[in-house]
Parts: C-alpha cells; sequence; structure tokens
C-alpha cells in the first residue's frame, strides 16, 4: 500500500526551527495535512522526539525518532530508527562527537526541550547547529549498529549536502536511499539516481513547511520498521 510521509522536520529544539514547532503542532499539522508517517529530524539531537512520538499515540499517525547529524565534512545525514531508545543510543555517540562549545541564542536561537504538553521543561546548552567528529562513514556505520538506516540529506542543496562538499556519492558508502530537498524534481532525481531509492522530505522548520499528502511510499504495511527496512 501506498503511505504519506514526511522524513525531515524539525521542532524548536533546532536553533533554526520555529519556537511554534511543538510536539501538538507537529502532529496537528500533519494529521490536517493527512499524512500517514512523519520523522523528527533535529540537528546533532533526538530530545524532542519521543514527546512528539506520545502525542501521536491514539491517532493514525506514525513517528519515526531520528536526528540530521552534521558529519565531520559537513555534511548533512538523515538517521531514523526504530525505537526512541535505539535513537537515544545515537544521541550518546553524537554527543560525545561534538565540539564542547556552548549555544549562542542571540547568534543561532533557541534550543527548547519540551514534553507531550508543549510545555518547555529545558534548553539544551550544546551548541547543537555544528559538525560532529563523526566521518560519513561513522554515521552510516553507527546508524546501522542501532538498527536504523541514514542516508545523505538534500543532495541537490548548494550546502551542507554530500555532493557539494565532496562531488560525489562514495561508491563504497553503505547507503540505498538518498533525500532531495523539496525544489527538486523526484522523478528526474530518480532517473538519475535510480540505484538508490531517491525520496523527497519537508525539511521543514515552520509548521506550514510540513509536506501535504503528496510523496508516497510503497509498503507491505503501515509501520517503522517497513521504513527502515524499504530504505536499507
Amino acid at each position: 500500500m501506498k503511505y504519506a510521509y514526511d522524513f525531515h522536520i524539525h521542532t524548536a529544539l533546532s536553533p533554526c526551527g520555529d519556537n511554534d514547532m511543538t510536539p501538538n503542532n507537529i502532529v496537528n499539522m500533519a494529521l490536517l495535512k493527512e499524512l500517514d508517517i512523519i520523522a523528527i529530524t533535529d540537528h546533532n539531537s533526538c530530545e524532542n522526539a519521543a514527546a512528539v512520538m506520545k502525542v501521536a499515540e491514539g491517532t493514525d499517525l506514525i513517528v519515526i525518532p531520528g536526528m540530521e547529524v552534521e558529519t565531520s565534512e559537513e555534511i548533512h545525514m538523515v538517521c531514523l530508527f526504530p525505537d526512541i531508545v535505539s535513537a537515544n543510543h545515537m544521541q550518546e555517540v553524537v554527543y560525545n562527537h561534538l565540539p564542547p562549545l556552548e549555544n549562542r541564542v542571540s547568534i543561532f536561537g533557541e534550543q527548547l526541550i519540551l514534553n507531550e504538553e508543549d510545555d518547555i521543561v529545558g534548553e539544551n546548552k550544546r551548541l547543537l547547529l555544528t559538525a560532529t567528529s563523526l566521518s560519513i562513514y561513522d554515521v552510516v556505520k553507527y546508524s546501522k549498529q542501532f538498527n536504523g538506516v541514514a542516508f545523505p540529506a538534500h543532495i541537490d542543496r548548494s550546502s551542507y549536502s554530500v555532493l557539494s562538499n565532496l562531488g560525489w556519492i562514495p561508491e563504497d558508502l553503505d547507503v540505498h536511499t538518498l533525500e532531495v530537498s523539496k525544489n527538486a524534481d523526484l522523478e528526474k532525481s530518480k532517473l538519475k539516481y535510480s540505484q538508490y531509492n531517491v525520496i523527497r522530505s519537508s525539511d521543514a522548520h515552520y509548521l506550514p513547511d510540513i509536506f501535504e499528502r503528496e510523496q508516497f511510499l510503497d509498503l507491505e504495511f503501515k509501520s517503522i520498521s517497513q521504513v527502515i527496512k524499504l530504505l536499507s
């Protein structure tokens, strides 16, 4: 069956994300737009993923915990995991490979941690909007180690993408999916990169940017495990 998805959504934890990107607002917007599956992918962290998942309980929406990791090559990689425990394992690895820098709210923005009631329960003091010391190969390796999947984000963009920073997709990189941005021609991208699964996500930092019911995956049934299986 075909299921509508958006696998690249930021919350108010991402310093570049709008403070209106709260768990309830994201879930309600995704339901309003009749999406079946979404993923929460904040920069180098998954601290708001559990709250979004909690809000979605009892609805028809599936929420995948994930993050958008910036590699040492300054490449953004989307990482998706089967459950919050696995995502938290990856978060620990990422935090251990972030530089010991504190976020400067006046420059980068707030990094809010929210609960399922949209209450602010904390603020991440780390500088999340920066490169880790993990290579692109490390990110793929650790994602697989924690039963998840990693793939290059917005490869068509002129910055923070595998093509803009390396110039090519390494043949020995064990990835089977590529993400293109919301402005890319998906069908042309599928033809150009026919050896990969090619998906398009919103990279939403604001509520209106979350996709409508326009991108579809063909799955045996609606589940996180089916998504990871397909993208792997």
